[in-house]
C-alpha cells in the first residue's frame, strides 16, 4: 500500500462534472493498494497518515499533523502507484489489487483515518476523476 500526501490550502474532485470531495486546509492523499495488502497494513497507514508531522508550527517547523491542525484529507484512490517500471517504457499494473481486493482496503484506510479524528472526503473509487488542488508548500510525503 502507498499513500501519497501532498499538504493543500483547498482540494476537489469531481467525476462526470459532479464534485465528489472538497476539502479545505489538509491532505490529499493518493492511495494505490497492492496485491496482498491487508487491512492491518490499511490501518497502520492511515494513523501515520493522521500523526504525519507536515504542517508548520508558529516558528516555521514541521510540528503539526493534520489531527493538530483539525485538517481534513480527500482520499483519492490511485492504482497508478503500484505501477512497475522496471522494463521498457510502458508501465505494469499487475501488482496492483484487483478492484475486489481494493475498495475494502480503501474503504478501511478511509474509515480508520476518520476515527482518529480526521474529516474524510473521497472520490469515487475506479471512476475517471479530475482532481483539482492547491499545492501548499509545496509538501509532497511517500509512505509505503
Amino acid at each position: 500500500m502507498r499513500a501519497v500526501c501532498q499538504r493543500v490550502s483547498r482540494a476537489r474532485v469531481t467525476v462526470e462534472g459532479s464534485a465528489t470531495g472538497e476539502i479545505g486546509p489538509g491532505l490529499v492523499v493518493l492511495l494505490g493498494v497492492a496485491r496482498g495488502d491487508t487491512e492491518t497494513e490499511a490501518e497502520r497507514l492511515a494513523g501515520k497518515v493522521a500523526r504525519l508531522r507536515i504542517f508548520e508550527d508558529d516558528d516555521v517547523k514541521f510540528a503539526r499533523s493534520l489531527l493538530d491542525v483539525a485538517g481534513a484529507a480527500l482520499v483519492v484512490s490511485q492504482f497508478t502507484l503500484i505501477a512497475d517500471t522496471s522494463k521498457g517504457n510502458r508501465p505494469s499494473f499487475t501488482g496492483a489489487a484487483p478492484a475486489e481486493e481494493a475498495v475494502p482496503l480503501y474503504e478501511r484506510f478511509c474509515a480508520e483515518l476518520a476515527a482518529a479524528g480526521v474529516v474524510v472526503e473521497r472520490g469515487r473509487f475506479g471512476a475517471r476523476m479530475e482532481v483539482e488542488l492547491v499545492h501548499d508548500g509545496p509538501v509532497t510525503i511517500v509512505l509505503d
